[in-house]
């Protein structure tokens, strides 16, 4: 496993996972970058490399609004599925999910490695807030190999997000 950091070591970063860091730095996050052999594309592989449940990583979901045709970027836990019926309410529009060619214009990320901040464009940010539960969390870091820890607090802090109830509930 390589490491970077966001203040001197972001140099040897692939160039998706430089613009996360200096994202970071920016927002006055202290986060280390790591880059993995193996993907962290999905949350259970990403918990695999990490060493973490799959409940500590956040997927950063990215949907289109449909009354305006805006991305919403929704921070879930790797266990959770989003509740679109509650997501609406929050987003205030029934919202649908992006195909890749819509992530990649309104992050400049690949599915598989989209960050929760640094993005090509401003997206409504919704954080679930089941992920205020846990002491550290690990998001994408631009690459389907990249990844950083947080917490849930900073997580919000650095993103703008709105804290909401938008996880499915699930089955009994």
């Amino acid at each position: 496993m390589a490491e970077a950091t966001t203040a001197d070591g972001a140099a040897g970063l692939p160039a998706a996972a430089r613009r996360v860091a200096a994202a970071l730095e920016a927002a006055g996050h202290p986060a280390v970058i790591r880059i993995f052999p193996d993907s962290t594309r999905s949350a259970a592989e990403a918990a695999a490399a990490v060493g973490c449940r799959t409940e500590e990583i956040v997927k950063s979901l990215i949907f289109r609004r449909s009354s305006d045709d805006a991305a919403v970027l929704v921070l879930i836990g790797g266990a959770d599925r989003v509740d679109t019926a509650k997501l609406a309410l929050v987003v205030g529009s029934k919202t649908g999910r992006a195909d890749a060619d819509f992530v990649r214009r309104a992050t400049g990320y690949a599915i598989g490695g989209v960050p929760p901040l640094g993005h090509a464009t401003a997206a409504v940010v919704v954080m679930d807030e089941g992920l205020m539960a846990l002491s550290t969390a690990w998001a994408a870091a631009g690459t389907p190999h990249a990844v950083f820890e947080t917490t849930p607090a900073d997580l919000a802090r650095i993103t703008g997000a709105v804290i909401a109830a938008v996880a499915a509930t699930p089955a009994a």
